[in-house]
């Protein structure tokens, strides 16, 4: 747990410590995320955002993530997949970039909070404004932590309020689009509530901290999120 806890440290620190030129910007998010069970060992996983540019002038991007997940047990799971991102910025053709992504997540409870941890790969084909293509790979460490805000009468958390506590450092492994191995890093924080056993629905604040080949960025977001499981 100590050394989970210095990775998580880790990438608040790289975003903090940028010396360039940064930006400060303020936009909003909206996302689903979904998990579908096909079978004990299979299923399905997929996530639609939406993107607004700063002060929510405009949607920004659009991104689209299917996958197909295999269950190793009930703590283990990898999958495989697709994602296509679409920016659109003012007077220019929307920009596509194609991903091909392998993760593998780990869960499992610190007493009675559940902790999970997502290792993702990503394949990224890029169009640029150029009208070239440019490929590079990036690693992302995801940790993730949802704790009930009352006591539970069953094992699983299955209905109340919570709070998320999250944070992603992005790496980029091959070919550097900013020229520096840390791309990116989000630290979120976030109030929600659980429906049911199959659905959450949060809304909080994330940080989004990007290092730029030149200027730096900070993006104060304002996400919500819905999360189902079938």
């Amino acid at each position: 747990m100590k050394k989970q806890i210095l990775l998580f440290l880790a990438g608040i620190t790289l975003a903090l410590t940028a010396t360039a030129q940064t930006v400060n910007q303020q936009s909003g998010w909206a996302a689903w995320f979904h998990s579908q069970k096909f079978s004990k060992k299979t299923g399905l996983h997929f996530d639609f955002q939406v993107r607004s540019a700063d002060d929510l002038e405009y949607v920004r991007n659009i991104l689209i993530r299917p996958g197909f997940t295999y269950f190793i047990n009930d703590k283990l799971n990898a999958t495989v997949g697709y994602a296509l991102i679409i920016t659109d910025e003012p007077n220019r053709e929307a920009l596509t970039e194609s991903r091909i992504w392998e993760q593998f997540i780990v869960t499992y409870k610190l007493g009675k909070i559940p902790l999970t941890h997502r290792f993702r790969l990503e394949q990224r084909f890029i169009n640029q404004a150029n009208g070239d293509d440019a490929f590079s790979q990036r690693l992302r460490y995801f940790f993730r932590s949802v704790i009930p805000l009352q006591k539970q009468n069953t094992p699983a958390f299955s209905k109340g309020a919570f709070v998320a506590l999250q944070n992603e450092v992005f790496l980029s492994i091959q070919n550097q689009p900013n020229g520096y191995l840390f791309d990116q890093n989000r630290l979120y924080l976030a109030a929600g509530y659980r429906l049911n056993p199959k659905m959450d629905l949060e809304a909080g604040y994330l940080n989004q901290s990007i290092k730029g080949a030149a200027v730096n960025t900070n993006n104060n977001i304002f996400q919500i999120a819905l999360y189902t499981r079938f």
